[in-house]
């Protein structure tokens, strides 16, 4: 019977652990992959933010929210193997979770260097390689293929570029993207898809600073082809896309979801 263009989208039967998806970009991410038939488990800092699991919820999904710290690589190491005791297969892996710093470089503090690498490039490396070893060792998802899951991480703009006062970020990003091909080129011929997204400027509350920043929010605004900021709907067709067979023979690629602004 021929794969039809509903089934490439169709997440049904899966699930996908996802981390930072209790706001913005992560958040309608998540939902989407509901919304295409996954059910969720949603890694948070404590439980006392309901917000996604209900929503996902409403959508006739399961989700479920374990928590760890991201700070904490420990706490990190630990994430994997209890989702697994608890008898979940994970098809599915969506490294959402950052965060951001601002200093000059020339002062840019240790402890934040240090803070800003463990969340946005050691976590992500920890749950890609727990995760992935988890993924390696299960049967294929279906018998037409011998897809076992597909690994989605968050990149970045700064991935390409340098930006101002945020080495850390830029730094962090550039190894995702890297971290993204590497794993690719062990992984895609096992089964397992690894690619990256790369949002642009999006209006979410990570960009406060540059948003309330009049210069600088004109002159990126202003550079930007699509003339407007991102919105975190933007993220929700290529999260699917990326998650099923769709993009079956897509691997090691860093996806930018940036109004343009790359081509300009």
């Amino acid at each position: 019977m021929a794969t039809t263009v509903q089934d490439l989208f169709s997440l049904e039967g899966q699930t996908a652990l996802v981390t930072g998806g209790t706001r913005g970009i992560g958040q309608a991410m998540a939902l989407a992959l509901a919304e295409a038939g996954a059910d969720i488990l949603l890694v948070q800092r404590d439980t006392s933010n309901q917000t996604t699991k209900t929503a996902i919820e409403a959508l006739g999904r399961k989700a479920t929210i374990y928590t760890a710290d991201l700070s904490s690589n420990a706490s990190v190491a630990q994430l994997t193997p209890t989702i697994l005791k608890d008898g979940h297969r994970i098809h599915i892996l969506l490294n959402c979770g950052g965060i951001q710093k601002r200093h000059p470089a020339h002062q840019f503090p240790d402890d934040d260097w240090q803070a800003v690498l463990q969340v946005n490039l050691t976590s992500v490396f920890t749950l890609c390689r727990d995760v992935g070893a988890h993924m390696l060792e299960q049967p294929p998802i279906s018998t037409s293929s011998n897809r076992r899951g597909a690994v989605i991480n968050i990149a970045s703009l700064l991935s390409f570029q340098g930006g101002f006062t945020i080495p850390a970020y830029a730094a962090s990003k550039g190894g995702v993207a890297q971290l993204t091909k590497a794993l690719s080129n062990e992984w895609a011929s096992k089964g397992i898809n690894v690619n990256a997204i790369a949002p642009g400027y999006i209006a979410t509350e990570m960009n406060t600073a540059l948003i309330n920043d009049e210069t600088r929010a004109t002159s990126i605004l202003a550079r930007i082809p699509a003339g407007r900021w991102g919105t975190p709907e933007d993220f929700k067709g290529v999260i699917v896309w990326l998650a099923g067979r769709g993009s079956a023979y897509v691997s090691g690629e860093v996806v930018t979801v940036d109004g343009g602004w790359m081509g300009r």
